[in-house]
Parts: structure tokens; sequence; C-alpha cells
């Protein structure tokens, strides 16, 4: 029964090399790191993922644009999830429905073939990552 296991675990590894040395890697850079490195990190991979799913659906990938979209929605589930709504009081309460707002909008473009509200999804979440990156930094 081992034997099996590790021949599925080995064979959906092989399927998509590429897509398992992104997950090691991101693994890897978050290991050891501090709360404010991961958000920079998951702001990171949530506007990668949400310009990957609109250069997807551009060039009629459905695979990837799918595979970008969860991503993203992962993201976006992610940084809510890591809200403290005791610490961060209102900007809590905000970012948590600006995150549930895009993650909307995420959702109800996948259903769509227009490139443009993912576009728009990424800059929104770029804009706050910025933002981020400044409190960060004058901290």
């Amino acid at each position: 029964m081992e034997q099996g296991f590790v021949m599925r675990y080995a064979t959906a590894l092989a399927r998509d090399p590429a897509s398992t040395y992104r997950q090691i890697d991101v693994a890897g850079r978050t290991s050891g790191q501090d709360s404010h490195a991961l958000v920079d990190l998951l702001y990171h991979e949530g506007v990668g993922a949400l310009r990957a799913a609109a250069w997807a659906l551009d060039k009629g990938q459905t695979t990837v644009k799918s595979e970008r979209i969860a991503r993203a929605t992962a993201v976006l589930f992610a940084l809510e999830a890591g809200l403290d709504f005791d610490r961060g009081g209102e900007v809590s309460r905000t970012l948590a429905a600006f995150y549930h707002g895009l993650r909307q909008q995420v959702v109800q473009a996948s259903l769509g073939g227009d490139p443009a509200p993912f576009r728009a999804a990424a800059d929104s979440l770029e804009e706050i990552a910025t933002a981020w990156s400044s409190v960060r930094a004058a901290s």
C-alpha cells in the first residue's frame, strides 16, 4: 500500500514539475519568515496569479487560467484569514471587506471571457501591497 501511495505522489509531481518547484520555492521562502514578509509574499503571489489569469485568458489557455484563478482566490482567503481584528480594528474590517469583494470580482470574472477584470483586480491588490510596503518601510 505504501508503495502505491508513493507512486501516485511521484506521478503527480512528474506531471507538472514546474508547479512542484514553484511550491517548493514558496515553502522555502516562507519558512522562518516574519508575518510581515509573509504578507508581502502573499501580495506578490496574488498579483502575479491575477496577471497570469488575464494573460492565459488572452492566449486561450483555459487550464492555466483556472489554476491561476484558484491560486489568486486562495491568496485572498489567506490574506483575509491572517487579519487581526483585535489589534487591527477598523483597518482589519476594511481589508476583510476589500479581500472579500475582490474575491467575488475574481470569481465573477472567471465566468466570462474578458481579461480586464483580472487586470483591474491585480492593480487593486498591487495598490494595497504598495501601501503595505510603505507602512512597513516607515516602521
